[in-house]
């Protein structure tokens, strides 16, 4: 049975107070706001002494190795953030910047200094200073107030007290008591005050360490033909190890067979019956790798029937539930057909699960395919693994392909796929 997050079976769903409270993302973004002051104080201070050293010193043949350093160096502070924001807020910012040059000098500075997300990583580490200085401030004012209240009755017990002012002591257990269900009230308004500056934070975060639309549609662009050029080495590699060799098989058996036509008539009828057999096995390679390329039954009956019969031939139970209206473009069917594909071959190879579920549904967003299982998790979206080639294949219609799975599972894949793009 599929699990439910804490935060969604609270009264009042994941957006009441108990939900707020109980979201890990509210615990994961607590810690970052309360340091992110220190993070900027950082990169102000070392920005503000490597950029004027660096651009002095450019006058010379010494500063442009030390300009270009420092570039470097506050494209690594960059996407350091994308990472450290990914952990606290679970928004992911791919480095949007372009393709590296494979050689010289001259094109690499150009790389590095005529991109405009070079520019804008490092507005966003000199904002980081006042930014984290009001997140910080009023994160500690909060989590204070939280505490001094909430434990009011501990400090009390302790012979401590709770004193807000000269005028306002808290030193018997009434008045503690009622200071803790304030505190209570004020650790929902602290929640809801970090979710809200973890938003923010996160917009300008995007707006700033992510592409522009004409960085998102370059690297679109390049995930599209990288992902059709992986396509095409793995065509080319089918045919050459599968039904080419065994087309080449035959033939010899069919010249052997030739050659002994009129002398060794059983043998000939030997020969000739593994050329059959060898003929069979070669078809069935090339459907198998048309399949691959684009299943007939996904054309012919549609994204249920073609799902269905992946999990058909799944090795455990998997339930398949698809809520689509009418059919999505062909192209988002495709997608959406191998990230079900995918999934299942990872989850029978790698996952020891006993149980999975498929879900597609329609929304605002476009389509959303889900894959859960219940197996051992921790898998990863490695550079040219399968996933990762379908993370580039959703991404050329400005889809996103995320992967959950902590060790211990489960495991969820889910593919977002607009039908307009």
């Amino acid at each position: 049975m599929r699990s439910v997050a804490l935060k969604d079976r609270v009264p009042l769903g994941p957006k009441g107070p108990l939900g707020a409270l109980v979201d890990p993302m509210t615990w994961r973004a607590a810690p970052y706001l309360l340091v992110s002051g220190a993070f900027g104080f950082g990169w102000f201070v070392l920005l503000a002494f490597a950029v004027p050293v660096s651009l002095a010193l450019a006058i010379i043949w010494v500063g442009v190795p030390l300009t270009m350093a420092t570039v470097l160096m506050w494209r690594g502070g960059a996407m350091l953030e994308r990472r450290l924001l990914r952990a606290a807020f679970g928004i992911t910012i791919a480095d949007p910047y372009r393709r590296r040059p494979e050689r010289g000098v001259g094109a690499h500075i150009r790389w590095l200094l005529g991109d405009a997300a070079t520019w804008k990583d490092l507005g966003y580490l000199l904002m980081l200073l006042p930014l984290g200085l009001v997140e910080g401030a009023l994160s500690v004012a909060l989590w204070m107030a939280t505490g001094v209240l909430l434990f009011a009755p501990v400090w009390l017990a302790l012979d401590r007290g709770t004193a807000f002012h000269s005028d306002i002591v808290i030193d018997d257990w009434a008045g503690s008591f009622v200071a803790a269900v304030f505190g209570a009230l004020v650790l929902v308004l602290t929640a809801y005050l970090v979710r809200g500056m973890a938003w923010l934070h996160g917009t300008l975060a995007v707006v700033l360490l992510g592409g522009g639309e004409e960085e998102r549609l370059r690297a679109s662009r390049a995930r599209g033909i990288d992902a059709a050029e992986a396509e095409r080495r793995r065509i080319e590699r089918d045919l050459h190890d599968g039904a080419q060799q065994r087309l080449l098989s035959v033939a010899v058996d069919l010249g052997r067979a030739q050659s002994k036509f009129d002398t060794e008539p059983e043998t000939v009828r030997t020969l000739i019956a593994q050329a059959h057999a060898g003929t069979k096995a070669a078809i069935a390679e090339l459907r198998n790798l048309a399949r691959g390329i684009h299943p007939a039954i996904l054309s012919d009956r549609g994204l249920d029937a073609a799902l269905s019969g992946l999990a058909a031939r799944a090795p455990i139970h998997v339930d398949v539930s698809v809520e689509l209206a009418e059919r999505p473009p062909a192209a988002v069917e495709s997608i959406a057909y191998f990230t079900v594909a995918e999934a299942l071959t990872n989850m029978a190879k790698h996952s020891a699960a006993t149980e999975a579920t498929v879900t597609v549904i329609r929304d605002h967003r476009g389509v959303v395919v889900d894959v859960w299982d219940n197996g051992v998790g921790g898998a990863v979206m490695c550079p040219g693994g399968g996933l990762s080639g379908l993370a580039d294949r959703a991404a050329t219609i400005d889809g996103v392909l995320v992967l959950h799975s902590p060790v211990g599972g489960p495991t969820i894949v889910r593919a977002e796929l607009p039908c307009e793009w």
